[in-house]
């Protein structure tokens, strides 16, 4: 009568924790797994997993980042190629490349990157690639669920 059993269970359900560098912690490689990550301290070095990353206000990350979701407050330096959506806080400061679906910006993030929006297949559209060159975004919040039309 009250069995969860035909509910689907999602990884941390199952007992994947997520993992966690925390402030004050530097590391120095490459890092992949299957559950999500949040750091909090500062890595050089690649990140590739099936989860979601989220780097926290003082929280950098200098290198390549390959996940399904992304929640950025802190610094971000390199490659990013996020599968769903990449929400930028606006404490948020990104330098390199972006290839994301969908994207979130809050007033006041710092986008200085050359972004690339996949169409819901996972392929680039044609004419949706955009450059921002050190630039504050300081308008309302947006978000992009449809690729950009050539002109």
């Amino acid at each position: 009568m009250f069995s969860d059993n035909k509910k689907p269970r999602t990884m941390n359900e199952i007992g994947a924790q997520p993992n966690r560098i925390s402030k004050h912690t530097k590391i120095k490689g490459d890092i992949i797994s299957e559950a999500d990550f949040r750091i909090d301290g500062k890595l050089d070095g690649n990140v590739k997993t099936t989860g979601k990353v989220v780097i926290g206000k003082d929280g950098y990350i200098h290198g390549k980042v390959e996940c399904v979701n992304a929640d950025i407050e802190g610094s971000f330096n390199g490659e990013l190629l996020v599968s769903d959506l990449l929400s930028l806080k606006s404490s948020a400061v990104i330098e390199g490349t972006v290839s994301v679906t969908k994207l979130a910006v809050e007033p006041g993030a710092t986008f200085n990157a050359s972004c690339t929006m996949k169409g819901k297949g996972g392929a680039s559209s044609a004419g949706s690639s955009n450059s921002f060159n050190k630039s504050t975004l300081g308008s309302s919040a947006s978000s992009a669920n449809e690729p950009a039309k050539a002109s």
